[in-house]
């Protein structure tokens, strides 16, 4: 849920930020967490590395815009994870700059944790196809 908005949202982003090529796996997340979630939803989440690799990233919502309005879960929905759509957007956002990434919810407000934890977990940067001109 949420990739299609994520591959549309990305040339959006990248026409509104003016944000440079980056760099490092770390580099992306600070830029999805201080430039993209202020740009859209008004709050800066905190970065987190989760690994030796640096290629795993926490970002820590202490506020969610997304759940403002809602009181609890329905009852039996206890599994049902409120505000994925925010996964499948970045998920969707960084495939169309060609990278893969695996993101779920780590923590939840909603189900009782303290805070919102979005992982991110970069797979691999997928080849860019340069073509040459014929001489």
């Amino acid at each position: 849920m949420g990739y299609g908005i994520g591959t549309r949202l990305i040339e959006d982003f990248l026409a509104r930020s003016c944000v440079r090529r980056c760099h490092s796996y770390s580099e992306i997340t600070d830029i999805i967490a201080q430039v993209a979630f202020k740009m859209y939803l008004g709050i800066t989440p905190s970065v987190a590395c989760r690994n030796s690799s640096r290629n795993e990233f926490s970002l820590i919502l202490d506020k969610n815009p997304l759940v403002e309005f809602v009181e609890e879960l329905p009852a039996g929905r206890s599994s049902l994870c409120y505000c994925n759509l925010l996964c499948g957007i970045i998920r969707g956002a960084l495939e169309m700059v060609h990278l893969t990434a695996d993101v779920t919810f780590l923590q939840d407000r909603l189900k009782g944790d303290s805070v919102t934890e979005i992982g991110i977990t970069f797979l691999k940067k997928l080849e860019e196809k340069r073509y040459r001109r014929k001489k």
